[in-house]
């Protein structure tokens, strides 16, 4: 048992409800076209370019990447129930980095890619509330844009 004076500070995380599963998916192929774009445009730097992309379009203003603004949603911290920066964004996308950097080796590096993507994909869709394992390091969730209601 815990006392008042233990020290301890619990932290309330709000549950939000999960965003539609099939609006995530079209949001990340339309972010996928633009990384893919941008290699086949201007290759290597492309490469990096679509890397860091990747990484870094869901600390765009609001917590949206492209795809997620174009579809309606955003990337949300729990804690502080603002919208993810730059930070948060490259913790939760760390995975799909890496995917991309594996599917750069043929084979071995493909099949790697597809089994990151995949199991990122399970827990969207398994997880209560949609959150991936980028999403529960960074401490952030996805929800359909306007859905956080902040009472005064």
């Amino acid at each position: 048992m815990i006392g008042v004076g233990a020290g301890v500070k619990l932290m309330e995380q709000a549950v939000y409800p999960k965003a539609h599963v099939l609006n995530r998916f079209i949001a990340k192929l339309i972010d996928l076209f633009i990384v893919v774009a941008a290699d086949e445009i201007a290759s290597p730097v492309g490469f990096l370019s679509g890397l860091a992309y990747i990484l870094i379009a869901d600390g765009f203003a609001g917590g949206r990447s492209i795809g997620k603004r174009l579809v309606g949603l955003q990337t949300m911290r729990l804690d502080s129930r603002e919208s993810a920066g730059f930070r948060e964004s490259i913790i939760r996308n760390l995975p799909c980095g890496m995917a991309q950097v594996l599917f750069a080796v043929p084979y071995i590096g493909w099949i790697g890619s597809v089994a990151i993507l995949a199991f990122e994909g399970l827990l969207i869709i398994g997880n209560e509330q949609g959150r991936r394992l980028g999403d529960e390091v960074a401490r952030t969730q996805v929800l359909d844009a306007g859905q956080l209601a902040v009472p005064d």
